[in-house]
């Protein structure tokens, strides 16, 4: 018979993300941004079921689509290399090539946020004349004049929602990841929408069910997320919907069967409950995958689910009154069925203080189990590792390493107090929640001491580098991927619109001096004696590549064994698959080289 060989790293990158989609009025197209072709550009499926095409080429990273209500145009935006400078553009209804709408200088940011029911007017939020707190203002389409509604003011300002009759605006002004407050504004008057905004909550994702009543997710005076009602006539706030030990993350609302739709999340999993206006008994539905990405509900009543699991890539689900979820788009991994893959167990461990820490332990097949272990502290920090498909977990996996990924102090899915423990402490509980997890898989045989490797990008390049710093006795060797170096750097090089959190978030660098240096990896470069991988786009706008830079240039300065991989054309991610596949390639050609 004939033999195949162990499939390629490139057999697992050539999945493709699926980053957004959305679907026209009648149902007759879905159109949806992918890296199909290599790069991020906008595809179609003629609906109910179609091939997909190329509907926009333009090669950036796309940060909406939205479909006029008569099919007369769409709008989408796009960044620059992956700086995060989106503006607007418009497309026919056809496809084609994208024209600026919505644009200005460079290093401006124009972001959508509504178009109204006849499609002529156009809301969105701007960083032009108000980049640390944004302004909103409506373009008319018709005539192309354009007015200021709004001048974002004390904390990051967007527009979230509009009325009906556009005269009610919901806005939501974010002071951290943890302390987002929303006010509806009449003419010149405004109302919070919570009982009082002074307090640390989040109020959010709102929806006009009619021009006097504002259904929203809030965790106002509960440690999970929940639906709120608003009525403004009345100025009363109210409960409507609560899940017990389950965060609302987002709220959908069908207009003409009076149905909410709303995604919950718990841990490393998702679900989905609906409910009426007047029955306000949520009923679970079961989900093709473990996690939702975004939900649309079409006018027709019909569900369609952007979603995915630890062995599933992304892909878009529809489900029909009374029926079963189709999957429409058929994104896997080229040649292997999920059960080729690896299903992570849901293991918890004692902390330092006795906390409870959930994690998620990937193992490594027994054919393909070469004995080494990686450690993966994710990114967020105020995030969490779930059950999504990683193309690096799933190939890594393959080629016989066993992953472990906690969900220490500050991730998301477990409560709102536990959401905050990391703010104004980046380095410390959550580090020795890390080294705990690295203690509990020595003591139960899952893990040797002399074969386990760090990788981590983000905050997890952060914590990657300041575990190898302090605790270098642990691993053999350690990945960086864009991860900040100095707590003091990081401070001052965020983007504008970020500023407003940064003193809740970490601290301010003066007051807290003395945390900021004891939580800086750079104050431990001694200790980083390992040999080291730093990957880095250039184009990032969040850790930027000074952060790499400079401790590279400081290792390199101290004689140790770093590499140092930099994309040019990326930013706070990969979103050029030849990009994708050169980057993992060379991780495991580095960890390879560092197993004996």
């Amino acid at each position: 018979m004939i033999k195949f060989p162990k499939p390629t790293v490139e057999q697992f990158f050539r999945t493709y993300s699926i980053s957004d989609f959305t679907v026209s009025r009648d149902e007759k197209r879905l159109i949806f941004s992918s890296n199909l072709n290599g790069n991020v550009n906008l595809w179609a499926m003629d609906l109910p079921g179609g091939f997909p095409y190329l509907f926009a080429q333009h090669d950036e990273s796309v940060s909406f689509i939205k479909i006029d209500p008569e099919n007369r145009f769409v709008l989408t935006g796009y960044d620059k290399d992956g700086d995060e400078n989106h503006q607007i553009y418009a497309l026919p209804y056809e496809g084609g090539l994208p024209q600026p709408l919505v644009t200005g200088e460079p290093n401006e940011k124009y972001f959508f946020s509504h178009l109204s029911e006849d499609g002529k007017r156009l809301y969105y939020i701007t960083s032009d004349g108000n980049p640390m707190f944004l302004n909103t203002r409506m373009r008319n389409l018709d005539d192309g004049t354009d007015l200021l509604l709004l001048e974002g003011a004390d904390g990051s300002t967007e527009l979230a929602a509009v009325s009906d009759n556009e005269e009610a605006f919901v806005y939501s002004r974010a002071f951290a990841n943890t302390y987002v407050t929303s006010f509806v504004k009449i003419g010149e008057e405004t109302y919070n929408l919570t009982p009082d905004a002074a307090k640390v909550h989040i109020a959010s994702d709102p929806v006009f069910t009619d021009d006097n009543t504002i259904h929203f997710v809030t965790n106002y005076d509960s440690e999970y997320n929940y639906v709120a009602k608003y009525e403004i006539g009345s100025k009363q706030f109210s409960r409507v919907v609560e899940i017990e030990g389950e965060s609302v993350e987002s709220l959908k609302w069908h207009k003409d069967s009076g149905t909410f739709y709303i995604a919950t999340e718990k841990g490393v999993s998702d679900s989905l409950y609906r409910f009426g206006a007047e029955n306000e008994n949520p009923e679970k539905l079961e989900i093709p995958v473990a996690i939702i990405d975004k939900l649309q509900v079409a006018k027709s009543g019909a569900l369609y689910l952007l979603g995915r699991s630890a062995t599933i890539p992304m892909n878009i689900f529809c489900l029909e009154n009374g029926g079963d979820w189709k999957q429409i788009t058929k994104n896997n991994v080229l040649g292997l069925e999920s059960d080729h893959m690896v299903e992570p167990d849901v293991v918890t461990y004692k902390s330092f203080d006795g906390m409870e820490i959930e994690a998620l332990l990937f193992k490594a097949k027994p054919e393909n189990d070469n004995g080494h272990t990686i450690f993966w502290p994710h990114g967020g920090p105020q995030a969490a590792e779930r059950k999504i498909f990683r193309s690096m977990f799933q190939c890594f996996l393959n080629r016989g390493y066993s992953i472990f990924a906690p969900n220490f102090r500050g991730s998301t899915g477990y409560g709102a107090s536990f959401v905050k423990l990391v703010e104004q402490d980046w380095g410390e509980g959550p580090r020795l929640d890390c080294l705990a997890g690295i203690e509990w898989l020595f003591e139960e045989g899952i893990s040797d001491r002399e074969k386990l490797f760090l990788v981590g990008g983000s905050y997890g390049g952060y914590m990657a580098l300041l575990l190898h710093g302090r605790h270098p006795e642990y691993f053999k060797a350690v990945v960086d991927i864009f991860g900040v170096s100095d707590l003091f750097t990081f401070y001052n090089s965020v983007p504008d619109h970020w500023k407003p959190m940064m003193e809740r978030w970490i601290g301010n660098p003066e007051r807290d001096k003395e945390r900021f240096i004891k939580d800086t990896p750079v104050t431990y470069l001694d200790g980083m004696i390992k040999p080291m991988l730093v990957i880095q786009g250039a184009k990032d706008p969040r850790v930027v590549k000074e952060e790499s830079d400079q401790i590279v240039e400081k290792l390199k300065a101290a004689g140790r064994d770093v590499e140092y991989l930099v994309l040019e054309d990326e930013g706070h991610g990969f979103s050029r698959k030849e990009n994708e596949i050169a980057v993992y390639s060379r991780m495991l050609e580095f960890l390879g080289k560092h197993q004996g």
